[in-house]
């Protein structure tokens, strides 16, 4: 699925007979304002600076965009990272071969020299998120339509981005909430030397393949394990063999503990796009159009894949991270389509008088 760059938290509490859920697109610095009082009651032990402050260490310096696309945890005082396995699939297949199938095998660094290094992918941490709503709405006029609206926003974000970036080495991006009403600066730092540590093989992170995947309750050890390495300095840098393990401005520690009935939950993180706000038109087009079609065509994609992979073991580890991608999203198809009929989405649309 792909994953576009802003921040979610879910809470959930367990009830007495079943689970209990709120959620929503909670942002971080409207946490205070808007949220904590609600997430206290439901039984958080922590502050709003505790989960999202700019100027000391709070939860939010733990969780990372994991290679623009996934979420991933620090849990240790030397960078190490914990995030799905199919999150880390592709960097895990990128280093198999038939000799050495991480893929099917799994793969374990016995040291820190037997971690491997993957030039493609990084770790962005958020320095900070700021509201920029009015600076691009106030530059908004009736008169702009469509694509010159749009190329107004991408003018004025360009600006505000540049402005966040200037004599720093941040990377940093505008992005629409609230289907356009809302805008956010996303400031991040980004770690580019990102090493693979260990991976449970494909029975165990990838249990029940795609078919599993999108499905509750799931029973896949959907996990792998990397290091973020920094420069000499502590600073980002590219893959040398003098880097050093990242020191976290904040790590998770991993309890043993276990957790009890009525425990309080909270789940932070990078997700998907929304699409609670479409109107009833576009979920016509979903049922109709957008979803059918996909579903047919990415089940023809796969048929052919699978028949060439399962006939070669050399292209069945260069392939399997392409048809992973491609039924991930073919199941979500799916299941959305299966999920909008069985929830008559579109009638209540309509219902809505809000099209």
């Amino acid at each position: 699925m792909k994953k576009i760059l802003l921040l979610l938290i879910s809470c959930y509490l367990l009830g007495l007979s079943a689970l209990r859920a709120d959620e929503g697109m909670w942002l971080l610095p409207l946490l205070e304002k808007m949220n904590i009082n609600r997430m206290t009651s439901m039984g958080l032990q922590l502050s709003a600076e505790d989960i999202y402050s700019i100027n000391h260490s709070s939860l939010k310096d733990a969780v990372v965009m994991f290679g623009n696309f996934c979420t991933a945890e620090i849990v240790s005082a030397d960078g190490l990272l914990l995030t799905n396995h199919h999150c880390g699939f592709e960097a895990i297949q990128n280093h198999s071969t038939v000799e050495h199938d991480y893929l099917t095998n799994g793969f374990w660094a016995a040291s820190r020299d037997e971690e491997l290094p993957n030039p493609e992918l990084s770790v962005s941490f958020l320095i900070r998120m700021e509201d920029v709503s009015f600076r691009i709405l106030a530059n908004l006029h009736d008169t702009l339509k469509g694509e010159l609206r749009n190329a107004r926003i991408r003018e004025i974000s360009r600006e505000i981005e540049n402005e966040a970036t200037e004599g720093n080495h941040y990377k940093a991006i505008v992005k629409s909430f609230f289907n356009g009403n809302n805008f956010y600066l996303l400031v991040y730092e980004q770690y580019n030397d990102v090493r693979l540590v260990g991976a449970p093989p494909s029975s165990i992170g990838k249990f029940g393949y795609d078919t599993d995947n999108w499905v509750w309750p799931r029973h896949t050890g959907d996990f792998s394990i990397f290091r973020v390495y920094t420069g000499p300095d502590g600073k980002p840098a590219d893959y040398s063999p003098q880097n050093i393990p990242l020191k976290p401005r904040h790590y998770f520690p991993v309890s043993l503990k276990g957790y009890h009935k009525d425990d309080f939950t909270m789940v932070i993180g990078y997700p998907g796009n929304t699409v609670r706000y479409i109107t009833s038109f576009e979920v016509n087009e979903l049922m109709e159009v957008i979803n059918p079609n996909r579903i047919t065509i990415r089940g023809l994609r796969q048929e052919i894949l699978l028949k060439d992979m399962q006939a070669d073991e050399k292209i069945n580890i260069q392939y399997a991270s392409k048809y992973a991608r491609s039924s991930n999203y073919w199941k979500f198809s799916v299941g959305q389509l299966q999920g909008i009929k069985r929830l008559k989405i579109y009638e209540k649309k309509q219902k809505r008088k809000t099209f």
